[in-house]
This record gives structure tokens, sequence and C-alpha cells, in this order.
């Protein structure tokens, strides 16, 4: 069996296969900083660190050219992982595997976002044979949980006028703009009575199995929401056969399409039956809405124990039909854009946290008046059911410059080397590059990639194939700037 770090080109899948041995979870990049520190520390590069953690490792120029160019990726990973795996991200290395031209991880994400971005900037800084201007190669931090090293990079850390983000998951594509965004958050205090009488049957109701991915990327793509599905079902059973809600949990990040979500109910014995049919009649209305695009959708039911409480009913029933009633997916695609996604949301967390119910939710799009106006929709919705509701700082989008010589330079050299037209987009993710932007507005920039799929998710896959062409156009590019 090939092993990851044997294949080509053997510099980048070596460091890639180190990335993965290395717990790197949002907020917790200790580890991978420090590795970085050694890795500028043994090949005698230049590097320093702001006081939010991201750091620059510089090289020099080994053309003769006076500029600088930034490369940048973030450090952090999503951790996620099927409900069924062991599997501690604080302390185990990611089970990567090649399968049929992809790499994989067992179980779990994998990392290549940014992990892949991260091993060619080192793969770049280690090189003795390649030509290049001078290299400032910026490593942020917490990209995935709030972008928290992009809004903290350090006032004197770049110098370079010319930034290449290696986070883009789309080979043959070129990136020039981005969508902003931002998280409106609601909470529900409650409180919580004990069941009625003995007489009533606590079960546990799970959704699961589903595609997930991106809330940026992938939300166009119809997939289903484990959050909207649970809550469209108990909104049509709570009142008919006497539901009481104990528990709900569904999705885990804000920028990740929730796969699963389980509630544990209470109902009167003489209903259980009636809603255990109602629960199998709903699985197959829902596996006939998405027989496409989510072929392996599991219900289950089963017994939960011997639970005495529940949440008050008048709350349980506000949470419900506001998730019920709840914006999800693509709001407008773009009049500029061809097949663009402009504005989106995503019901992505819904948790029970010491008394409080905290339903997480991310709004997207690349007019920032629309972005504001479907966080306040979002908000009016949860608002209206007695919720309390907090925004985040939010994040700006990045405007798309077409006449860059930065962009020409990336096209020609892409047509030179594969005999084709590389696409020139923007993306309806949130990159880094618009809080760059903010604190350096010199920049010109552009973000690529190998090809991705299912990120944010354990389905995460990276294909091979274009890890090389990546590469090839990267190092050539910079030949020349």
């Amino acid at each position: 069996m090939q092993l990851i770090k044997e294949l080509e080109p053997s510099s980048v899948w070596g460091y890639f296969y180190e990335i993965t041995q290395i717990p790197r979870a949002s907020k917790k990049e200790d580890k991978i900083l420090d590795y970085l520190i050694r890795f500028a520390k043994t090949h005698s590069l230049e590097w320093k660190q702001d006081k939010i953690g991201n750091i620059v490792i510089k090289k020099k120029a080994t053309n003769d050219s006076s500029g600088t160019v930034i490369l940048q990726s973030h450090v952090d990973m999503v951790c996620e992982k099927n409900n069924d795996v062991v599997f501690n991200f604080d302390t185990d290395p990611i089970q990567a595997y090649i399968d049929n031209g992809w790499v994989k991880a067992k179980g779990t994400t994998l990392g290549a976002d940014c992990g892949i971005g991260v091993a060619v900037q080192l793969a770049i800084l280690a090189a003795e044979d390649l030509e290049h201007p001078a290299l400032e190669c910026l490593f942020t931090v917490d990209e995935e949980t709030g972008l928290t090293g992009a809004f903290g990079l350090g006032d004197d850390m770049l110098t370079g006028n010319y930034l290449i983000n290696l986070d883009s998951e789309d080979e043959g594509e070129i990136f020039i703009g981005c969508a902003g965004g931002i998280d409106t958050v609601a909470e529900f205090e409650y409180s919580e009575i004990p069941l009625p009488d003995d007489n009533m049957k606590t079960l546990k109701l799970e959704i699961k199995g589903l595609q997930g991915g991106h809330s940026g990327d992938d939300i166009n793509r119809g997939l289903a929401n484990s959050n909207i599905l649970l809550a469209r079902f108990l909104h049509s059973v709570m009142d008919k056969y006497g539901v009481l809600l104990s528990d709900i949990d569904g999705g885990n990040l804000r920028n990740a399409i929730p796969r699963e979500a389980m509630a544990c109910v209470a109902v009167p014995a003489s209903h259980e039956e009636e809603l255990k049919k109602a629960f199998f009649d709903y699985f197959q209305v829902v596996k006939a809405e998405y027989h496409v695009t989510e072929p392996d959708i599991q219900f289950n039911i089963k017994q939960s124990g011997s639970r005495q409480s529940a949440i008050a009913p008048d709350i349980a029933r506000n949470l419900i039909n506001a998730m019920f009633v709840c914006p999800n997916g693509v709001i407008a695609m773009s009049q500029d854009i061809e097949n663009f996604v402009e504005t989106s949301t995503n019901l992505a967390s819904v948790k029970i946290k010491d008394g409080r119910i905290v339903i997480s939710t991310s709004q997207r799009s690349s007019i920032e008046s629309k972005k504001q106006y479907v966080s306040r929709m979002v908000a009016t919705v949860f608002q209206t059911y007695g919720a309390n509701v907090v925004f985040s700082e939010g994040y700006p989008g990045w405007t798309p410059v077409i006449s860059s010589p930065l962009l020409v330079v990336f096209k020609d050299i892409y047509y030179r080397l594969f005999n084709e037209q590389a696409k020139v987009k923007a993306i309806h993710a949130g990159l880094e590059c618009g809080l760059f932007l903010k604190k350096y507005p010199q920049l010109e920039m552009i973000s690529i990639g190998p090809t991705i799929k299912k990120v944010h998710s354990p389905g995460e896959m990276l294909n091979i194939e274009t890890v090389d062409k990546f590469w090839r156009l990267l190092v050539n590019s910079l030949s020349l700037l």
C-alpha cells in the first residue's frame, strides 16, 4: 500500500503527512505553531510572531526580483467526526489514507483545509532549487471559528504587495473575491418540569448519515440540514401527540452544514406507536425529497432511558417553532456572476448549555447590506419567539479586481502548463483576504488551491492529481514575479 508521504511532489506530501500528525484544532494551535518555529530555526529562516499567534517566516529572493510576495494559509482545522468514531482531536493524529486517487481520513475530517496550503508553503521555504522573489509566508490562527488571526494580524507583519491565499478548494479556478459573513446566535433560557406521570415513554430520535459540508462552498448543492429536518418533525407531532422535549442536540460548527441531530422526547404511552410510525413515515418523505443529494440518510428511534424531566413546554414549543420558520440555505443568487450564490444562511447548531438553549447560525453575502438584512431576518425570527440574540463582529467581503497584474501572471502560466484557461471566479465562502485588505490596502490578491471535496465533514477528500497541478502553477508563477 502506497503511503501518503511517497506521493509526488514528495516534499509537499511529506510535509502534509507531518501536519496530519499534529493536533491543531481551532484555538488550540500551540503544537503546530511550535512546529513552524522549529522549522524556521532548522532552516535558518527569519521569523516573527504577533501577539495573537500568527507567524511569518521569511525567505530571501533566489532571482533578481525586487518585490516581495506573501503566501498565506491558516494552521487550524475543522474537527468533525462521525458519532461512532472514537477520536480525540487534542491528542490523536489524523489517520489519512489513499483511496482511488484521493486522500481521505478514517472517520474524521482530513485537515486538507488548509493543511495542504501549509505544506506547500513549507516545501517552498525548504526548497533549494526554486526561483522566486523574496517571500513572506504567513500562517494565521483560528480561521475556522471566527477569523481571529486575520482580525488580529499585527500591523508590522507584512511588507509585500502581492498576496497569494492558498485556501481555495477547486483546482483550475483562480479566485479574486469572496463573501463577507456574520454569525447570529440565539439563546433561550429554560426551566424543567417533571414528567406528568409514570405512563410516559422516553424516546431518542436520531437523524444522521447526511453529507454535511462547507456552509459557503456547499450551500447550493441541495444538501439537507439535520437541524431543519428535526424541527420539521417535532413541529408536526408535539401538540398532536402530547410530546415533551427533554434534550436536543444538532450540528457543531458555525461554518458547517449540520450532518446529525437528535432529540430526546417523552410521549404518553398511548401515543408511542403512533409517534414511531409518524417518524418512519416522515423518513420516507425525506428520503424522497433528498434521494439524489442524501443517499445515506438514516433515521433511528430508540428508548432513551429513565428521564424524569422535560423542558418547559412553552419554551420547547417556541424553540421548535423558531427553528421551523428560520430561513436556511440560499437566499439570493448573484445578479452579476452566473451561477454564483450572493446571499445565504445556515442553521448550524443547537445545543443545551447550563440552563440555556443556544442556536448558532451564520449568514454570508457578497453584498454587505444583504448580509445585514439576512442576519436581522434570522434574529427577528428568534426574537419573536422570546430568544435573546447577539451578533458576531462579522467580517468583510473581498471585492474582485479583474485587472490585477498578479492575476494575469497566474492565468498565463496556467494556460502554458495545462493548455486550458483557468476560470476566474469569486467564492461564496469566507476567506481572510477581506480582512488583510483592510489592514494592508496596497495588497493585490488571488486565492488558489487543489481540489478538496466535502470540506468540514468526515467525508473530506483531497484530490492527489490536483495537488501536483497546484504546486506547479504556484512555483512557476513565483519564478516570474
